[in-house]
């Protein structure tokens, strides 16, 4: 039986991976499940995402690279320091392993899980909370963020990184009420 494996890695611009590495195994049934070096754990958040394959011993499948990822945690003045294989979302895997993070939307569309990164790098692909100039700058999502290194990050307040997000949009002053606009809308109901 072929199994498809999606590769994972974090990769170079040089270069591009195959999307799928393909593996092989002789005559795969049930009596031989228990002769696998590995098994595989499941907690799943509500988005049903399976994360971490734990070894024997506790470590992450030889198959697939793990970061250290260190977190701190201004708003409650803790540091939290864990393993990420670099397939899996930083968020995910701190929460399988009872560790407590901001969060809201787990989508990448807001700002509550935002970091600054200190040192290491981050893959966030789907992180829409915030523009390109802010990942730029350091910034990450760590719902949608991928460990590409060893990772120490810095939680931070979520209003002020939506007001450097989206603050130049509002801070224009005043907005000048247009009555007839209003007068439209309200005929229309």
């Amino acid at each position: 039986m072929d199994l498809l494996v999606p590769s994972t890695s974090c990769t170079s611009l040089y270069r591009k991976p195959p999307l799928h590495r393909q593996i092989t195994s002789p005559k795969f049934n049930i009596h031989n499940l228990s002769a696998l070096k590995f098994r595989r754990t499941m907690v799943s958040s509500e988005l049903q995402t399976p994360v971490g394959v734990n070894g024997k011993s506790g470590n992450y499948s030889p198959t697939i690279p793990t970061h250290k990822v260190k977190v701190h945690d201004r708003q409650r003045g803790v540091v939290h320091e864990f393993v990420v294989p670099e397939d899996q979302y930083i968020l995910h895997t701190a929460e399988s392993q009872d560790i407590t993070l901001p969060f809201a939307c787990r989508h990448g569309c807001c700002t509550s899980c935002a970091v600054r990164i200190k040192s290491g790098q981050i893959k966030q692909p789907e992180a829409l909370g915030i523009s390109a100039e802010l990942k730029s700058k350091g910034y990450a999502l760590l719902c949608v963020g991928y460990p590409c290194s060893d990772v120490e990050v810095e939680t931070q307040d979520e209003d002020e990184v939506y007001w450097l997000q989206f603050g130049r949009y509002f801070a224009r002053g005043p907005i000048e009420r247009d009555d007839y606009a209003l007068e439209l809308a309200l005929g229309d109901e």
